[in-house]
């Protein structure tokens, strides 16, 4: 299967998608999580999402160091990031230029896509509604909008999903 990648819009239907499709894959389960506790709703977004793995997949929660951690799980496990969107914010939060952004993202794509195990990545598409009135906003929109481009231009696949179901992307 190697690097598929799964973008559309937020409560689309891609982590349920990603979490169906590393259960099919007939190995141990590896799910890298970027989301951080900030808040309550957060944490009961989070708890929410653990909840809805088996018992016996692991789980690695790493905000930023996705590469390492992508690089660290057996060769033989389904390895599930979840997500870059949350990725990227935290990047930028914690200070990274736009370039290291894109970097990261190009050094994580080309990982994911030399691993023998399926790796499946998340993302939001985040740039198809309005405009961002904020500078930052705006920056967020146009780095994430690259990261994406980048995973999806090394990923054996790439899935554009709907209302939970799915477009190929070529």
């Amino acid at each position: 299967m190697g690097l598929v990648f799964l973008v559309g819009g937020a409560r689309s239907g891609k982590t349920a998608l990603a979490l169906g499709l590393a259960a099919r894959s007939g190995g141990p389960v590896v799910v890298v999580a970027t989301a951080e506790v900030r808040d309550e709703e957060m944490a009961a977004r989070i708890e929410r999402h653990r909840a809805e793995r088996p018992r016996d997949w692991s789980t690695l929660e790493v905000p930023l160091d996705v590469t390492r951690a992508l690089a660290g799980a057996p060769e033989e496990a389904c390895v599930v990031v979840d997500c870059l969107t949350l990725w990227t914010s935290n990047a930028l939060e914690a200070g990274w230029s736009d370039e290291a952004v894109e970097r990261a993202a190009g050094e994580l794509a080309a990982l994911a896509a030399a691993r023998s195990a399926p790796t499946l990545v998340v993302s939001n598409e985040v740039g198809l509604g309005i405009v961002p009135d904020t500078p930052l906003g705006r920056r967020y929109r146009d780095v994430h909008g690259r990261v994406n481009a980048v995973v999806a231009a090394a990923a054996e696949r790439a899935l554009l999903v709907v209302a939970g179901r799915t477009l190929e992307l070529g």
